[in-house]
């Protein structure tokens, strides 16, 4: 799908054969983010929603001399004002060791190319606040912080508090 030239690696989009490749560098991402990795089940869920039916996730891998080295995770949201879909980044990582090497580069600028290909409007993605690597990456390509928003967040088990106590 995406460009490769002398200077920048590969960004293709993932396919059902990658998927062990894809969860070998979530759990990197895991391992990066100080993060349990995802279990065996969850494994199985993520595969299934990016490969099976209609998607919903999309995955990019980005290799660098044939190696994969990095992904991102997309899928749209929607905005009523805009009346035009969001591309929402919901993972973007590249190993350590490949950094210095246009890898994260190539990634989000595949992903300003994907969202722009589908008609989006925006695209918004968060970054952990202790991620000052990112942080500065993403403001050198003119990324601006949402100041005015704050992320919230229920789990599963929120969830279900919520709905028992509305029973």
């Amino acid at each position: 799908m995406i460009s490769s030239s002398n200077s920048l690696p590969l960004v293709r989009k993932a396919i059902a054969a990658d998927a062990e490749t894809v969860l070998t560098l979530v759990d990197a991402l895991a391992d990066y983010e100080k993060l349990n990795r995802p279990d065996a089940d969850a494994k199985k869920r993520l595969i299934h929603d990016m490969f099976t039916g209609g998607p919903r996730i999309d995955a990019f891998l980005a290799e660098y001399e044939g190696k994969p080295v990095g992904y991102a995770f997309v899928f749209e949201t929607y905005s009523s004002f805009l009346a035009l879909p969001t591309l929402y980044l919901e993972d973007l990582f590249v190993l350590p060791e490949y950094r210095s090497k246009k890898v994260g580069y190539a990634l989000f600028t595949a992903m300003v190319e994907e969202a722009h290909r589908r008609g989006c409007g925006r695209m918004e993605w968060s970054v952990l606040d202790w991620n000052r690597l990112a942080i500065a990456f993403y403001k050198r390509l003119g990324a601006a912080h949402m100041k005015d928003w704050h992320l919230y967040r229920l789990v599963r088990s929120d969830m279900e508090e919520i709905l028992k106590s509305k029973s």
